[in-house]
């Protein structure tokens, strides 16, 4: 194998800079170029984060870069054409979520792809926040039995008032879809992770805050094959209080056979035996990037797993299942009635 994984980078948004800043501490890998139509903010990124070249047109950095993957950082209208061309020239693919506009065409981006002999991952990085990798152990070792019910409470406080998300993620305020499309989509795909796979789905969403046009505040319920259930009860209009409200994004709480485990907004889990006194369980989480340093999280297992050619947790095929399992939400809340899967 080659000393270093060459990779190059597609945008340089708000979201931008934690990938970037987890790539500096993967040692396997270097990203040489970033392509961002706006030289200042591309030179922020270029000086902080050592990445030596800037092109403003994908293509020629792809071309000129010849890398072995691209991670693509821009809004999902643009990731079909952008997977197109770097699985036409053989460059493995990590495409930020969300996948596209719609469920069809992310279906296309997944068929395109799995024809060519390239590598893609969506980068989905709840599900690697460490509580829930911790949690996810926790379940698989048995430590509360069989699982009843997974309880999770969001409450993110930065949609509120007349410049809802406009300090940091203004375009929010025109998506038609926000909630599930933009965050629950996260928490469709940890109960995944943590309860196995969806048989029906019912939700409820509401617009709080009129000058949005997409729904901020939903109740979303999913049953699993397993028998258990998920409740997401959510807005990003009031505030949680906890002074770090996008740490772990709210508390959960997970019951089963034997007991229950809770995760706190601090990052802190307990687990509470039947008939005994919860007691903290002690696991490392770092207040470090992004919710728990997930994006390092996902990247470094991205860069394990492709260089063992080992199947990835969120490759476009599995991914699509948490897509359908949104837009079965989406129907759900549109005509008030469950939704089997």
């Amino acid at each position: 194998m080659k000393s270093k994984l060459k990779g190059v980078a597609i945008g340089a948004g708000y979201f931008s800079r934690f990938q970037y800043e987890a790539w500096t501490r993967i040692p396997e890998v270097e990203i040489t170029a970033l392509c961002n139509s706006n030289a200042e903010r591309a030179k922020g990124i270029m000086e902080s984060y050592d990445v030596k070249q800037h092109y403003t047109d994908y293509k020629e950095m792809i071309l000129k870069e010849k890398p072995d993957f691209v991670d693509i950082i821009t809004p999902p209208e643009t990731h079909f054409e952008m997977c197109k061309f770097a699985a036409d020239h053989g460059v493995h693919i990590i495409c930020q979520k969300p996948l596209a506009p719609n469920f069809e065409e992310s279906q296309k981006i997944v068929d395109y792809v799995s024809k060519k002999n390239i590598r893609f991952v969506v980068h989905e990085n709840f599900r690697f926040q460490p509580w829930h990798r911790e949690i996810k152990k926790m379940i698989t070792n048995d430590a509360i039995g069989d699982l009843f019910s997974l309880n999770f409470r969001s409450r993110m406080g930065d949609g509120w008032g007349d410049d809802a998300y406009l300090s940091r993620q203004p375009y929010f305020r025109d998506y038609k879809k926000l909630l599930i499309y933009e965050t629950g989509v996260h928490f469709i795909d940890t109960f995944r992770y943590h309860a196995g796979e969806v048989e029906s789905v019912y939700a409820i969403l509401k617009r709080l805050n009129p000058v949005i046009k997409g729904e901020d505040s939903g109740l979303m319920i999913l049953n699993f094959q397993n028998k258990s259930h998920a409740i997401w009860d959510a807005n990003r209009y009031n505030e949680n209080n906890f002074s770090k409200s996008r740490y772990t994004f709210g508390e959960y709480l997970i019951d089963g056979s034997k007991g229950s485990i809770r995760l706190y907004s601090d990052g802190n889990i307990t687990l509470q035996k039947l008939g005994e006194p919860e007691q903290i369980h002690k696991y490392v989480h770092n207040d470090i990037g992004f919710a728990g340093d997930c994006c390092y999280i996902f990247q470094r297992n991205f860069i394990d797993n492709l260089i063992a050619g080992k199947p990835f947790e969120t490759d476009g095929h599995n991914y699509l299942k948490t897509l359908k399992v949104q837009e079965a939400v989406y129907e759900s809340a549109k005509n008030n009635t469950p939704v089997t899967l």
